[in-house]
């Protein structure tokens, strides 16, 4: 028998544009595995509908790889430190020669590819490990003095000379390879539900909003950049628009690359890095972020141990205050467009992102509130929760993180809503209470008159008090 090469799949479920799944395919017969880990993903607060998303687009996925004539195995394997062994088992089942995965910047998954590298050079197999993740390799973008970059816009710099000399070329889907026999019991191929899994059933409503398939994540991105990106920059703020691309949740599990979306942005221009548009420029700036928090998680180990990124700020006093952080995680806070958000959050997985930052900034700051307490929130309930962008945009906004927001400037959630809801389309989507109230009077409806009468939930802090408690905990550092 052959021996066989071993493509790991993980946060990359796709066929196009995949470096490992290109490289093993062009060294030999080529075999896939997916190996799932519930209690693994318990820990990380990975969300239900996450998990029920990634699923889902491994079906679509063993199929379009059945296609190819690989065949997806498929592991479970609670726990990751457990992996090393599990892998080691199936190599001596099976002939292979080489393993071939894409890297991932946190501090458990690099130990734990370090422990399958090292189980596997036991049995002569040798691990090949591609950059695959984001734009430019993990480690290389350096400032003069070759330290990795803490501030965005000098690493935002760095990244558009390199792609002004050269945009990332995608790998084409491998061409089929012949059809390999394998003698293995059809349990080695079955695809568990949510529910075997030992996670609650995502409602069928929640799983339309988030269709998968390759073919359907590049629909969106097509779509996006043909109709929206020009207007990007002058819409993207506003809640109510639904200007933003949506395709993070695509990007999360890998179902779409990063160099797919920058090649598409740059298509009208004959992949010159030429911005026809400013909406096409902040959109690739909104993707730098992604890359720069993912640059943070790998060069900062510490970002990965729910510690803040400025040491100094390990000192705050934040309160313990049960019952408001209750209010704040089921939208019952009395502030609109902060309830908006979370109950936006809670029925689809999804929250735009200027409300993200209003609804993370209110519970930081106005509830003074330790971040890492929302942050477990919304990973818990995000389709798109990513360790690094989670991370990264909680600590900006609490003043915590590299390149956050001034801890003196904090949002009031009552002038961004107004501001960028001015006629409170999108506090009336979820706020159905406040329906009938009028532009002027949905964003603060207690403001005028405190005694009226509504099925809505008085402010639970005062903004002005509680900006000044949070201005007074920060100058306490």
């Amino acid at each position: 028998m052959s021996a066989y090469q071993l493509v790991w799949l993980r946060q990359d479920l796709r066929t196009f544009d995949h470096s490992a799944l290109h490289h093993a395919m062009a060294a030999g017969p080529t075999l896939a595995v997916v190996i799932l880990s519930p209690e693994q993903w318990r820990l990380h607060d990975d969300a239900p509908i996450k998990i029920d998303f990634y699923l889902r687009q491994l079906q679509a996925l063993q199929s379009d790889l059945a296609n190819l004539n690989v065949p997806l195995l498929v592991l479970r394997v609670e726990l990751w430190h457990d992996i090393a062994n599990a892998l080691k088992k199936l190599c001596q089942t099976l002939p292979i020669a080489n393993l071939y995965a894409n890297r991932e910047a946190g501090v458990n998954e690099i130990s734990r590819d370090k422990w399958v590298i090292q189980s596997l050079k036991q049995l002569n197999i040798n691990s090949h490990f591609f950059e695959d993740c984001t734009l430019f390799a993990l480690g290389s973008i350096r400032n003069k003095s070759l330290q990795p970059y803490q501030v965005f816009s000098a690493f935002k710099k760095q990244c558009y000379e390199k792609l002004a000399m050269h945009l990332p070329t995608c790998y084409p889907i491998p061409e089929p390879q012949p059809a390999l026999t394998l003698t293995l019991d059809a349990s080695a191929f079955h695809i568990p539900s949510l529910t075997e899994l030992g996670f609650d059933k995502i409602p069928p409503l929640q799983q339309a909003l988030w269709p998968v398939g390759e073919n359907t994540a590049f629909e969106r991105l097509d779509a996006f950049i043909a109709d929206q990106v020009a207007y990007y920059d002058r819409e993207r703020d506003y809640p109510h628009l639904n200007s933003t691309s949506q395709l993070s949740a695509y990007l999360n599990i890998g179902m779409l690359s990063i160099r797919s979306c920058v090649n598409a942005l740059f298509r009208e221009q004959y992949g010159n890095f030429d911005f026809v548009s400013t909406g096409q420029q902040v959109w690739l700036n909104e993707l730098l972020w992604r890359e720069f928090y993912q640059h943070i998680l790998f060069d900062f180990p510490k970002v990965s141990k729910h510690q803040p990124f400025k040491d100094h700020t390990q000192g705050l006093m934040w309160r313990d205050a049960p019952d408001e952080l209750h209010a704040w995680q089921q939208g019952q806070t009395g502030i609109p467009i902060v309830d908006a958000g979370i109950r936006q959050m809670l029925a689809t997985g999804w929250m735009h992102n200027r409300v993200r930052m209003i609804v993370a900034m209110f519970l930081s700051k106005n509830l003074l509130i330790d971040w890492r307490l929302g942050e477990t929130w919304f990973m818990q309930h995000l389709i798109d929760g990513d360790l690094a962008a989670n991370n990264g945009g909680w600590q900006w906004c609490a003043s915590t993180g590299t390149d956050a927001v001034p801890y003196f400037r904090i949002f009031n959630p009552v002038s961004q809503s107004e501001k960028f809801d001015p006629n409170g389309d999108y506090l009336r989507c979820w706020l159905p209470e406040l329906a009938h109230l009028n532009a002027k009077e949905i964003h603060d409806p207690y403001a005028k008159n405190p005694q009226r009468k509504l099925d809505y939930p008085r402010p639970i802090v005062d903004l002005k008090h509680s900006r000044l408690r949070a201005l007074e905990a920060f100058k306490a550092l």
